[in-house]
């Protein structure tokens, strides 16, 4: 890596921790101010509506009312990654909550997130630790940093024990049942270029760290 991208990685690394800062907690992701969410160009004056992954090259905004449920996300993430539409492994996770919710169900599930309540959909993707459980956790090494500083697999050292997915908090990680190899995200993008409602958009942190500024944040 030449100084150029060191400084770079690290640019980003600083203002992914600022932003981390002043996010809290939210649904699948955290959760933003409205103020930094219209500078960011989401128009949703809901901020319980929106989640946000703090990504290696950006901020994934997830504007969850948006989200129809078409899963088209899934089947591209699969096409492009694995060359097959499997959603099960796919990098980005809707079909899994998609009756319930991230909680699953509940007594009062007609209230709550998912198809069977207020129709509202919670993607999911990896959220890139900085100190990542399932790369600490692998007992081959197998998941490393990449030239973008995402955590990617390394499929020739990856033996496909699935320890990466219990470590994982959210269980991101995937072991293809047909290769015996972990899948993780990339950040290549895929599951937002291609979304038909708008409703996932990476936000490059050059992006965030501007609109932070405006705001009056350090990043």
């Amino acid at each position: 890596m030449s100084n150029n991208e060191k400084k770079g990685f690290l640019d980003k690394e600083t203002t992914r921790r600022e932003f981390l800062k002043l996010s809290g907690k939210g649904i699948g992701g955290t959760f933003i101010s409205l103020s930094l969410l219209n500078l960011l160009g989401c128009t949703n004056t809901n901020v319980e509506e929106v989640a946000a992954f703090p990504l290696a090259q950006g901020v994934l905004i997830a504007d969850r009312a948006r989200c129809t449920g078409c899963l088209r996300c899934e089947t591209n993430c699969s096409l492009v990654n694995d060359g097959k539409a499997m959603p099960y492994i796919s990098r980005i996770k809707v079909s899994r909550n998609y009756n319930f919710g991230t909680d699953g169900p509940k007594l009062a599930y007609a209230y709550e997130d998912g198809a069977f309540g207020n129709k509202l959909m919670s993607p999911e993707t990896c959220r890139q630790c900085a100190e990542p459980y399932c790369g600490k956790a692998c007992p081959v090494g197998a998941i490393t940093t990449n030239e973008i500083g995402a955590r990617v697999v390394d499929e020739a050292k990856c033996v496909g024990c699935g320890t990466c997915t219990k470590a994982c908090p959210w269980t991101m990680p995937t072991v293809d049942p047909e290769t015996n190899k972990s899948t993780k995200c990339v950040n290549c993008g895929t599951c937002a270029a291609n979304c038909p409602t708008g409703a996932l958009r990476i936000v490059p942190w050059e992006e965030v760290k501007y609109a932070m500024r405006k705001l009056g944040y350090r990043a």
